[in-house]
Order: structure tokens, then sequence, then C-alpha cells
């Protein structure tokens, strides 16, 4: 890839408007292509996805990612999360704290009485060091010192994009510590497959199917309650496709305590950390398709309850309800949960995991 000189794009994002220098480190614009055309746009402050140019039924080119057009806008958005990479715990930890080896560890409370995302300054708000590939390979690099937002050892993070020429984008994420510590990775893509606009669509029709039987109820906090409940007579039920809409705004007591859908769902696995079909949503207008395969055991169904028409890139905006996230992940609050899959990183191992989101069509 050449990243030396402006080369011709289909999202209109200028490299020149992503340059900057906090604390020493410089921050950039990649652009991965395809043999197709099509195009994934990447800031290496916080691993953000500023777009993904993909085309519908009719063969035309939208970005389907939310994001912004310039790093002062990706430093400053209302929505930190916007579509960046979160660690080094990702979702929520109850009251901040949790017991490992013995010893009670304190995090920054952030949302509500809970920590989320890692803390005050998360990975989404760190300068990765990138490292370029080819055209279709990123490479993004971060080392979390020791104590940073509390938690323990040093986090040597390698994330890898790969977009390839089946329109498949490949997030690889590797991890190694120097002392047991606990880990959570994962990316906050705010999916829009009509197209970002001004106003973004809701999501209300998109069709939306989730391969699992179970997900985590949570208390009014957002943290799971500990009990594993099964989907079916549930608004939480997609094992068979239906429109996000249907049942969003369900008089259920877990719908009002996500305001909408923020849950975490058990995804039906054969064997622990083998890649397979997580979900998958179609948008009726465009034919636009999206399916995520991950090695994680959950996946983090979120329907940007919160959103209130911020301003994103090129004049669009991004009101309530108008993305979707599946970030593929362990269970929140997994910690204080010892039946829940591990999030616990021992010297020696290597933390390794998978999420592909495929992008098609269907006429």
């Amino acid at each position: 890839m050449n990243n030396t000189v402006e080369t011709e794009n289909v999202c209109g994002l200028k490299r020149e408007d992503f340059q900057t220098t906090i604390h020493g480190k410089k921050t950039d614009l990649f652009i991965l292509k395809n043999k197709e055309g099509n195009e994934v746009a990447i800031t290496n402050y916080g691993g953000a996805l500023v777009a993904i140019m993909v085309p519908d039924k009719n063969g035309k080119l939208a970005n389907v990612i939310q994001g912004h057009d310039n790093i002062q806008d990706v430093i400053n958005s209302p929505e930190p999360y916007l579509s960046r990479l979160i660690g080094r715990f990702g979702n929520r930890i109850a009251k901040g704290k949790f017991t490992l080896h013995g010893k009670e560890y304190f995090v920054p409370v952030n949302n509500g009485p809970n920590a989320l995302h890692g803390g005050i300054k998360g990975f989404n708000d760190r300068v990765w060091d990138p490292e370029v590939m080819n055209d279709h390979t990123l490479v993004l690099h971060y080392i979390a010192a020791y104590g940073e937002e509390g938690y323990s050892g040093e986090l040597k993070t390698t994330v890898v994009y790969t977009w390839t020429d089946d329109n498949e984008l490949h997030i690889d994420y590797l991890a190694c510590t120097n002392k047991k510590t606990i880990i959570n990775l994962t990316s906050h893509g705010y999916f829009s497959l009509a197209g970002i606009a001004n106003p973004t669509p809701t999501i209300d029709n998109l069709v939306c199917q989730i391969n699992a039987d179970f997900y985590l109820p949570i208390d009014n906090t957002s943290i799971p309650t500990g009990e594993i409940r099964f989907v079916a007579g549930t608004p939480f039920d997609f094992r068979t496709p239906k429109p996000m809409g249907q049942d969003i705004d369900a008089d259920n007591e877990q719908i009002k305590n996500g305001a909408g859908y923020d849950h975490c769902y058990v995804l039906n696995k054969k064997e622990e950390g083998v890649l397979s079909f997580a979900a998958k949503i179609m948008e009726p207008v465009s034919g636009r398709t999206m399916e995520v395969y991950t090695t994680e055991p959950g996946v983090q169904l979120y329907s940007d309850n919160w959103a209130d028409g911020y301003k994103g890139q090129h004049g669009a905006t991004f009101p309530r309800r108008s993305a979707v996230c599946f970030e593929c992940q362990h269970f929140p609050d997994s910690p204080n949960r010892p039946y829940f899959p591990s999030v616990v990183l021992d010297p020696g191992e290597q933390y390794k995991q998978r999420t592909i989101y495929r992008f098609g069509v269907e006429k």
C-alpha cells in the first residue's frame, strides 16, 4: 500500500484530515482495498473503523459504518466507542472490582456504578502503532502498561485488520502478559447497512438472526444477574430471522433494563474457541447483508439506544437506533462469575481470537 501519496479512494476521506500528533505519537488514515474496488478505512487512533464501502443490490457503494471524517471529531466524538477497538476489558465489571489470584483489584467506575470498556482511557482512546503489510492488511500494536486503568500486568496487544476480495473484514486479536491479568477485547462497530445519511435510517426494518438459544439477563445497571436464560418466548429470540424493531420496545423488564437491546448472547458452539456463525442482518431496501463469525463465546447485541442525532462523516447524522453493534466477546462481568468462560490470561499464554464481518447482497 502506498501511503506516502494521496491516492484516489471511494470513501472520500482525506489522509491529511486524520494526521496529528498526540503525546509524541502520530495518527493517520489507512485505506484497505480489494480487487472489487471496495474499501475499509481505519485510523490508528483507537483503531477506529471510519468507513466500510460496499455495494447494494444495484452496485451502488455506500459507507455502512458510523464514523467521523477528521481526527479531531474522532477524538471528541459524542460516542467515545464509535466503531473503535475496546480493551483491556470490554463491557462491564460490576462496581469496578474483582478478585484475581486472591488479590482484590479496583478499576475506574465510568458507567453508573460500574466499569465499562476498559476504563476512563481505554484502548479506544489510545494511539496504536501501525504497520502496513500490504494494500489489504493493517496491523496495529499497543502496549498497555502495568497498572494502566488499574489492571495488573503489562499487556502487549496486536490487532490485524484484513479486507478480503470477498468483502470480508477479518479482525484478529493477539495478546500476551507478564503477570496474571484479565482480558476481553472487541470491536465496537456501529453498522448502518442502509448507508450513513442525514439522517441515517433507523435499524427497525433490519432483518436480524442470532445463532443463540440463550442470553444473559441484566439488572437495571446493565450487569448480568448471573442467570443464563432461554430466548424462547422472549423479545430476545432471533433464532429465526425477524425485524429488529419488532420487539425492541416490548413491555418486558429486560428490554426496559437495556433501553432496547444491550444484552450478551451465549452463542451456540460445538466446541470452545471454534470459528462459527454468530449473526446475520439484512437491510431490505438496499439488499445489503452482513454475517458475523467469531471464535468468541458471546456477542453483545447493542441497538444504539442512546444516540441523539449527533453529526458524523460528510454531514451524516446519527439518530437513536440508527446503527446496530455485534460486539464479539467474552461475557460481561466474567471476573465475578466463575462459571462464565474464563477471561484470565497467564504469563506464557497467548490470547487469540478472530471475528469476521462478511458483507454481501440479496436481490
